[in-house]
């Protein structure tokens, strides 16, 4: 490079990608059924990309400027990197052509998987609810530049009369997000190859220069983490090396390192010692950093507007922690503090929230006009824009204000609360008594909660929520297939029933529904992962339970069986992690008030003669700070809320709980700590990795390591779950191991789902069969 161009003033680090109305969902999904060919799918999403650009323009960004993210991803952003680096594991080779190159069809089949050939293991990202696709590299993964799908982006937005700036997951992260292959030795660690990796990514770099793009984004979130198992000097060694080396190119653009969800802190003086050309700070997670050598060469981009939330927040605090960069380096620029995938598109789109919320609110648009006004502050001033900022801090005001955000009575409950209302007694006892209540046979089956949600249940709901069903007819038609999902559980041989929640739209949605501080959204969509989008609910009040929620189907449902049947609620972490939440009381202050309004849900399902109750906490895991003096504080409250919630049943009462999605050996001490009686987690995508930690801590309660992966289409077989059974029995004691899918089944269908459950009970039962034992040591 000979000359630096200027990096526009205001910018956002990524837009949403499903589409308004989740048009891309439904292309994909189109796709993946045959209705539509791979040529009509790259047509609507060029579409969805160019109107993107468009509303971008139209809400303040530059559009020549390289203010637009071209962020756009058909699937997921981490598959998208692996791909272009061709790193495509070899029991997928088939899919590879001669060029190394992949199509949309084999790009899909990376994140699915195809007969016996397993996708690629899914996991978070980082503290958010977004799931990305774990790359899997050893030494024999052949890097090249195997697509060039980011350029020919940045080419057609080009060729429509506009800049972007091309956004690709950074080599550090990358890497450090991977897992060894199959065919990797023992010990490898795949940020060792690096060095393999820095040339694809210029050769990368070179394209785009040549395409003319001006600026391009890597993100690098994985610098900002403690949680890495990477050790932190290798980390921060890797990042040298890497921006070292990609400073110097000559052919490149100029490059942005983005750093989303948490503070630099160390890593901070090896960006600015590297010859790159701007920084983002994530200033909504972090703080403002002290002075560094050689930040005044840098420009820095202030993460000031909340991309992880949807409050319209304190703008004027914003523009002030922006402003305040200046004496650090003279170039400063205003951002998102993360991308924007995970907040909702428009605030406009809602008709039902009411003018008081909707005023206190910012989803993707209003925030793309946030930075767009401290952009304008920042090159006019601050009293050009000083109306916006007062009419901010009136809202945030009213806000503070309104009825409903506190509720004494429900602070005085959370304020008169023991040790005794946190502790459920000893888990021997528990044991003993429940063994001798239910008599379960060895290695207990059961599933999640949910069974597939079929065309005619969502039609029913739709056609509820528009007047054309009475409440009498749609509840007739619940019931109708809650005793449909009985009947095939028992003709199936499952030992512990479930429901089958044919009644909840989503599983946090469903409870904030029905509890006081809630609100939700009609067209509030996010991404979860891939074609998965959920609509969180905004959690903006004290919170309590007006009247009970599940009691009335899960007492239906055990009238329908002689088998036990588990009552499903949603725990309070869970709740809180896939909601909007309120960001003006420290969280464990609202996880508690949810823990209460489910103590007395689970109360009364006790109560009603449900003996078995599930708390989902699949996002405990989630939540986690990427900090770790941060983590003693949030895994004191998160279990502490769980234990709340639970601890008021009888020891004949059997607490189950959930999670998924994570790496639990984390957490283990954590879930030990929430001394649930059974705990069932994901553990198939990942082939049973997850029980050398459960093995190796000295975990001594019920625990079910999923033996089927529900977010594919694969049917596994008899052997497959045979062998995930036995490799868990082998570091799990029998007398504790369930057997149970990975998460609920609401996204599959029916044939797969019975066919999936049929040949779990047959491989169990020969399991069974070869212990030759009956009941539980």
């Amino acid at each position: 490079m000979t000359t630096t161009p200027a990096f526009p003033t205001g910018t956002i680090l990524g837009y949403p990608r499903i589409g308004r109305r989740r048009e891309l969902k439904k292309a994909v999904e189109a796709f993946w059924s045959g209705r539509i060919d791979e040529t009509e799918l790259e047509a609507i999403a060029a579409e969805l990309r160019t109107t993107t650009r468009a509303r971008l323009v139209e809400l303040g960004l530059g559009a020549t400027d390289s203010a637009i993210p071209e962020s756009f991803s058909y699937y997921d952003h981490v598959l998208d990197a692996a791909v272009t680096v061709g790193a495509v594991p070899r029991r997928f080779a088939s899919l590879v052509d001669a060029d190394g190159r992949i199509d949309l069809a084999g790009y899909f089949t990376l994140a699915r998987g195809e007969g016996d050939n397993l996708p690629l293991e899914m996991t978070k990202w980082f503290d958010s609810n977004y799931h990305y696709l774990v790359p899997e590299i050893g030494p024999e993964t052949s890097f090249s530049l195997a697509s060039d799908r980011i350029v020919r982006q940045f080419a057609e937005a080009k060729a429509a009369g506009y800049v972007t700036r091309p956004v690709i997951v950074g080599p550090v992260t990358l890497l450090a997000l991977s897992k060894p292959s199959d065919e990797a030795p023992t010990g490898f660690v795949p940020l060792s190859r690096l060095d393999d990796l820095i040339p694809v990514y210029a050769a990368l770099l070179a394209r785009l220069a040549e395409a003319g793009a001006e600026w391009v984004q890597l993100d690098e979130p994985a610098l900002v983490s403690e949680s890495i198992e990477v050790p932190r000097a290798e980390l921060l060694g890797a990042a040298r090396f890497a921006y070292s080396t990609l400073g110097r190119l000559e052919q490149r653009p100029a490059l942005f390192v983005a750093a989303p969800y948490g503070s630099l802190d160390d890593a901070l003086p090896v960006l600015a010692e590297s010859p790159i050309e701007a920084i983002g700070l994530d200033l909504v997670r972090g703080q403002t950093p002290d002075a560094v050598a050689a930040l005044a060469d840098k420009t820095l981009v202030a993460g000031v507007i909340d991309g992880h939330n949807i409050w319209r927040g304190d703008l004027a605090a914003a523009f002030a922690t922006a402003s305040a960069l200046a004496t650090l380096s003279p170039r400063i620029a205003v951002s998102t503090s993360t991308s924007l995938l995970h907040v909702p598109h428009d605030v406009l789109d809602e008709s039902s929230l009411g003018d008081d919320l909707s005023s206190w609110l910012a989803f993707a648009d209003q925030k793309v006009a946030q930075v767009a006004t401290l952009a304008r502050g920042l090159v006019d001033g601050q009293s050009a824009i000083q109306d916006e900022l007062d009419a901010a801090s009136a809202a945030l005001a009213a806000r503070l204000a309104a009825p409903g955000v506190r509720d004494g009575e429900v602070r005085a409950r959370a304020a008169d609360l023991t040790e005794a209302d946190f502790n459920r007694g000893d888990y021997a006892a528990r044991v003993a008594a429940q063994d001798e209540a239910f008599d379960l046979p060895f290695l207990p089956t059961t599933t999640i909660g949910s069974f597939p949600q079929t065309g005619e249940i969502r039609r029913a709901r739709a056609q509820l929520n528009k007047g054309e069903l009475t409440t009498d007819e749609y509840a007739a038609l619940m019931r109708a297939e809650i005793r449909r999902v009985v009947e095939l559980q028992e003709e199936i041989g499952l030992d512990v029933l479930v429901h089958g929640e044919p009644e909840r739209n989503d599983m946090v949605q469903y409870f904030a529904e029905n509890l006081d501080g809630f609100a939700v959204t009609e067209n509030g969509w996010v991404q979860s992962y891939g074609s998965r989008c959920t609509r969180p609910s905004i959690l903006w009040g004290d919170v309590s339970r007006p009247k009970p929620i599940t009691v009335d189907w899960s007492v239906y449902t055990q009238s329908l069986t002689e088998k036990p049947v588990k009552g499903m609620l949603t725990g309070p972490v869970t709740i809180l992690a896939w909601s909007f939440v309120r960001d003006d009381q420290p969280l464990g202050e609202t996880a508690r008030q949810v823990a209460l309004a489910l103590r007395d849900e689970i109360g009364d399902l006790e109560a009603a003669g449900i003996g078995i109750v599930q708390v989902d906490e699949p996002a405990l895991r989630e939540l986690l700070p990427l900090k770790k003096k941060d983590q003693a504080a949030y895994l004191d409250w998160s279990v502490g809320s769980f234990k709340l919630a639970t601890a008021g049943v009888a020891e004949v009462t059997q607490i189950h709980t959930h999670l998924c999605y994570s790496e639990f050996g984390v957490v283990i001490d954590a879930i030990r700590n929430l001394d649930a009686d059974v705990t069932s987690i994901e553990a198939a995508r990942s082939r049973m990795e997850v029980v050398s930690d459960i093995s190796s801590s000295g975990f001594d309660h019920g625990i079910g390591p999923g033996v089927y992966d529900i977010h594919s289409p694969r049917v596994p077989s008899v052997t497959e779950v045979t062998e995930l059974i036995e490799r868990a029995l082998e570091s799990i004691p029998g007398r504790q191991v369930w057997i149970n899918p990975d998460c609920g089944l609401k996204t599959r269908g029916y044939d797969e789902t019975v066919e999936s459950l049929r040949n779990i009970l047959t491989a169990t039962r020969a399991v069974r069969a070869k212990s030759e034992v009956s009941v539980p040591a």
